[in-house]
């Protein structure tokens, strides 16, 4: 049995985009030639109470980077990390208490640009095939942990757009009380389009971009 074979049939899908996709395909913003800070970020599938889920956080008001958004767990890359994977993973233990003992990551995504803090984030896909407690370690750093269904991710009724005053526009997910946008959002409709995951919905209804200060 192959690592592919181990992961549910419905997520088979997000693994064979992982394998062809470019980078291009999921953002517009494509890392320097050179420069940047190397950071990771994990997009988790899981299975709750609600069936197939993504773990996400919100980040504290107070913190200098993309503060009260709501994100995947990730941050830098530490020089006692061994990879972006490794980085993933203990971030996200940082941020939520998850084990990483019981995720098995199956695929990482292209490096992508995140010109707001400089940052070259490379997405990390993991199955969670042990589910371990979660809940916010620092309120200091995150003021919520939350296990997202997909099926409400992917509901149009919870797809809007979000306008920044830059002039960015972008796709966002309104669920669970959290405004999902920037990074995030604009990865999560990428790659649930590429999947063949994405259903109609409706983007000219727009919300304003949350004002966290």
């Amino acid at each position: 049995m192959t690592p592919y074979d181990t992961l549910p049939e419905w997520l088979r899908p997000v693994a064979d985009t992982a394998r062809t996709v470019r980078p291009e395909q999921l953002s517009r913003f494509l890392p320097p030639e050179a420069g940047g800070r190397e950071s990771a970020v994990l997009v988790l599938f899981g299975e709750g109470p609600d069936g197939p889920d993504l773990l996400l956080i919100q980040r504290a008001a107070t913190v200098s980077s993309h503060p009260g958004q709501p994100a995947f767990p990730g941050g830098a890359v530490d020089d006692t990390d061994a990879d972006v994977v490794a980085a993933a993973l203990r971030e996200a233990e940082e941020e939520t208490g998850l084990d990483p003992s019981g995720v098995h990551v199956f695929a990482t995504l292209p490096a992508l640009w995140l010109p707001p803090s400089g940052f070259v984030v490379t997405p990390v896909l993991g199955w969670w095939r042990a589910p371990s407690p979660i809940g916010v370690v620092d309120p200091g750093e995150v003021e919520s942990v939350v296990r997202v269904p997909v099926a409400e991710l992917l509901d149009p009724a919870n797809r809007v757009s979000v306008s920044h005053p830059s002039g960015f526009v972008g796709p966002a997910f309104e669920v669970r009380g959290l405004l999902v946008w920037g990074f995030t959002a604009g990865l999560l409709s990428r790659l649930f389009a590429l999947c063949g995951w994405e259903r109609p919905w409706d983007a000219s209804v727009l919300r304003p971009v949350p004002d966290v200060r």
